[in-house]
């Protein structure tokens, strides 16, 4: 059986995986998961005065363990991981996207003046550097917004610490991710605009194509599973807070909404939207060194896993 250590990974980014992990998909295709767990806020407090991710680290969340060689693979969004990949030092590159579709919101406080994307020019809005919501944040704004008048801020990983900045006054709106958003909403902030977005899956070269496929395989069971009964696994959302966070521990499955969770088959970057992906955050001043979209993907793995994952 073949051994894959992967950093630990919240159901918002990562539930197929857990689902396939819990449900013995994984040993049935002759893989032993085991997991790393990584330290999920990486900054503790929010940076109003600093509004550049160049110089913060894109391993301060996800990807630390694996550059330290105490894991083979994670998951985190797509533009974080094209910078993460730039930047490794030890030859890490994407296999292609992950089965969850992230659903993620800007929000505000109850008392906030707030209520269009337009009303947040110049107002801080914390996210986490190199995280999917930070990027999910310069492109919803970006529709509203000249970019000078776009103000993120750095901001800690987990939305329960962003959500208490927020509530606290340190910032005037945040990104929050499942079940945050809706533990929000419930006590009263107010959703300003929301979207999708895609993760990538982040290997070293310990992971090869038959490894990939068969991981695969256990994930795309595990998507099967959850598309047939989206309500007995928005438990999952709860339970993985629960113990470390009470006030989610109070909410039920009826608090969440199954059309936030949304799960699809694995699949490669497609090439056109990994080079319009590529051309977007350079735009944004990072990926200054990547002289090619193709730089940041492992292709020949990326494609032989995936055929054989489909077959």
């Amino acid at each position: 059986m073949k051994k894959l250590v992967l950093e630990s990974t919240s159901p918002f980014q990562g539930l197929p995986e857990l689902v396939a992990y819990n449900e013995g998909l994984f040993e049935k295709e002759g893989v032993q998961v085991e997991w790393a767990d990584r330290d999920e806020a990486g900054l503790k407090t929010v940076a109003r005065d600093e509004s550049n991710p160049l110089g913060v680290n894109p391993f301060g969340s996800h990807g630390k363990l694996l550059e330290q060689g105490k894991a083979d693979m994670y998951n985190a969004c797509e533009w974080g991981n094209y910078c993460r990949v730039e930047d490794t030092s030890v030859g890490s590159r994407q296999l292609g996207r992950r089965a969850i579709v992230t659903y993620a919101a800007i929000l505000v406080r109850p008392d906030s003046p707030v209520y269009t994307a337009q009303q947040l020019a110049g107002k801080s809005v914390g996210v986490p550097f190199y995280a999917g919501t930070h990027y999910l944040a310069l492109h919803m704004l970006s529709g509203f917004l000249p970019r000078e008048l776009i103000n993120v801020v750095p901001a800690p990983s987990g939305s329960r610490n962003r959500y208490n900045a927020m509530m606290k006054g340190e910032i005037e709106a945040t990104t929050l991710t499942e079940p945050y958003i809706s533990l929000a909403e419930k006590n009263g902030c107010r959703a300003i605009c929301s979207a999708f977005y895609h993760g990538t899956e982040v290997a070293s070269d310990r992971v090869d194509a038959e490894t990939y496929a068969a991981f695969n395989r256990a994930v795309r069971q595990a998507v099967v599973m959850i598309n047939a009964d989206k309500q007995k696994y928005l438990q999952y959302f709860i339970d993985y807070h629960k113990a470390k966070d009470p006030e989610i521990g109070q909410m039920t499955v009826a608090d969440l909404r199954a059309d936030r969770m949304v799960v699809c088959d694995p699949a490669p970057i497609p090439e056109a939207e990994l080079a319009r992906t590529t051309d977007w955050v350079k735009s944004w001043g990072m990926l200054e060194d990547t002289q090619s979209p193709l730089d940041l993907v492992n292709v020949h793995v990326q494609a032989k896993a995936h055929a054989a994952a489909a077959e």
